[in-house]
């Protein structure tokens, strides 16, 4: 619409250009009147008109923007793992400590009505706190942890789902934030369950935490270390599976970092506002300075 009013615009010009007659004392008489200012300024309502119908034309689309609102009473937990392989200092001072400083980053990061719950896992999940306002019981839990044992990624998974979901089939807005540096090697399939998260809304965000050249002392002195590398495949696939997102920290400020963001993150939620009065008011107002200016410039409405 635009352009095809601009070229009809530009066409009215051109065919009253074809009806002037020459006269030659026009300058004399333009002098004497004065002068009417820049040629340019006879098209500003013209202009003025032309955006007024954008404006308008825009409010009958309904527009909507997005913002950024604090989610009321979210469900978030977090699932650390504290294997054997946590004591690794790739990550300094430990994988472990890094971890623990991480998850208390993170906890700052969250609105004080956030529902916030904890699983620790090794072999099995052994200390688990639901989730509920008071943030301090998850901090106890995070910071009590020792490594120790195998990896149970799928049973930590699995009972942190069903703690989120408590039997209730339209529980508020929830998410698993998972924090593990090997691959899965007891219990049940994590894969199974990141499916089972994404068919109840509940997406995993996932951090692997560790560098490939990760090791722990053999407890035989004769024998080499222990290679200990993470697994960001199976987490970047847990991560995808469920409607996540999935991270990589080798260092103690990225796992920092990766916490504090996620932290923010899932403190948040994208919502929209419809702006159709805006628009509508902005035409308005363009329509009426449109018609003040044809008329103080020429006389006649454009």
């Amino acid at each position: 619409m635009v352009p095809a009013a601009v070229i009809a615009y530009l066409a009215s010009r051109r065919r009253a250009k074809r009806y002037a007659i020459r006269f030659p004392a026009v300058r004399t008489l333009a002098a004497a009147a004065g002068g009417a200012g820049p040629r340019w300024q006879r098209h500003i309502p013209a202009a003025l008109l032309l955006a007024a119908a954008v404006a308008l034309a825009a409010a009958l689309a309904r527009p909507r923007t997005t913002y950024q609102a604090a989610v009321d009473q979210a469900s978030i937990m977090l699932v650390t793992d504290h294997s054997g392989s946590m004591d690794a200092t790739d990550v300094q001072p430990t994988r472990m400590i890094a971890a623990q400083k991480a998850a208390n980053t993170f906890i700052d990061k969250l609105p004080g009505n956030a529902l916030l719950g904890a699983i620790a896992f090794s072999s099995s999940p052994d200390a688990v706190q639901g989730p509920v306002t008071d943030h301090s019981q998850a901090r106890t839990l995070i910071n009590n942890q020792v490594a120790g044992g195998s990896t149970d990624t799928g049973d930590a998974l699995e009972l942190a789902l069903q703690l989120l979901k408590g039997g209730n089939p339209k529980h508020p807005p929830s998410a698993i934030v998972l924090l593990s540096d090997g691959a899965a090697n007891a219990g049940t399939d994590p894969v199974t369950v990141a499916r089972e998260a994404a068919r109840d809304k509940v997406p995993v965000y996932t951090v692997a935490l560790g560098t490939p050249s990760g090791v722990l002392p053999n407890p035989d002195p004769l024998a080499p270390a222990v290679p200990v590398p993470p697994d960001p495949q199976l987490m970047t696939q847990l991560a995808a599976v469920s409607g996540g997102r999935a991270f990589n920290a080798q260092s103690a400020d990225q796992l920092s970092s990766i916490y504090s963001r996620l932290g923010t993150k899932l403190g948040a939620v994208t919502r929209k506002r419809d702006i159709t009065s805006e628009f509508a008011a902005a035409g308005l107002v363009l329509l009426l300075a449109a018609g003040v200016g044809a008329v103080r410039s020429s006389g006649r409405l454009p």
